[in-house]
């Protein structure tokens, strides 16, 4: 695969995870209450990073955002900080990739520097990727700790489907970023063309007289007299 395919095929990754961490804080299902040992269900309660929902048994919904930022748990602004931070991440990458790409007509025809920033983009697409995977894994962690802790008084939620889209974009992601370091790298490779260097042939001496049939004298007509 060449280097600008590849750079092609990290980007669309890349830029397919970006707008997969908009869909995963947009979805209001990053946790749902659970069923488990309920015979009637009447009611269903489903949360992410900013907002909490209840729904009832006619599928009516009723959404409240969460009042207060400094109120919400450790963990939730943590959450909160790591997504918006993948997003800066993303943009950047996106940018940098634009303007480095080999392909891209963006930034002149000096491709040394192109590489280095496309390198770039490739370093912030996985910054995104660590920050998004960090945000989403930690969020489920604390809904496994409850859901499996017999102490836990309070209602106990299962992963919801936010959390699937949150995954898939990260891994898209460090995929997207990898492929387009690895582009730099190859093209970076490519261009340092090596100079092969050939020494003279042994035992023959070059006149800088014209072209002629006396213009190659071989040393091996010499006997050794010819050196006293």
């Amino acid at each position: 695969m060449s280097q600008e395919i590849t750079e092609v095929v990290a980007l669309l990754f890349s830029f397919v995870s970006w707008v997969m961490i908009f869909l995963s804080l947009n979805n209001p299902c990053w946790k749902e209450s659970t069923t488990d040992g309920s015979v009637i269900t009447t009611s269903a309660i489903y949360e992410n990073l900013w907002m909490s929902c209840a729904s009832d048994s006619t599928g009516i919904y009723n959404c409240r955002d969460f009042p207060s930022l400094l109120a919400l748990p450790g963990n939730i602004q943590a959450c909160r900080a790591l997504m918006i931070t993948a997003i800066v991440f993303g943009t950047f990458g996106i940018l940098a990739t634009l303007v480095g790409m080999k392909c891209s007509k963006i930034g002149g025809e000096n491709y040394i520097l192109k590489g280095k920033i496309a390198g770039i983009g490739g370093v912030s697409f996985l910054l995104q990727g660590m920050c998004s995977l960090i945000s989403v894994s930690w969020y489920a962690s604390n809904i496994t700790q409850e859901f499996f802790n017999p102490d836990y008084a309070g209602t106990k939620y299962e992963i919801g489907n936010g959390l699937y889209i949150g995954w898939c974009s990260a891994t898209l992601a460090i995929c997207g970023g990898s492929c387009l370091v690895c582009a730099c790298r190859l093209g970076t490779n490519e261009e340092k063309m090596p100079y092969h260097y050939q020494p003279p042939t042994k035992g023959t001496v070059y006149s800088a007289a014209p072209e002629s049939h006396h213009s190659s004298i071989t040393l091996s007509q010499y006997g050794r007299n010819a050196y006293v």
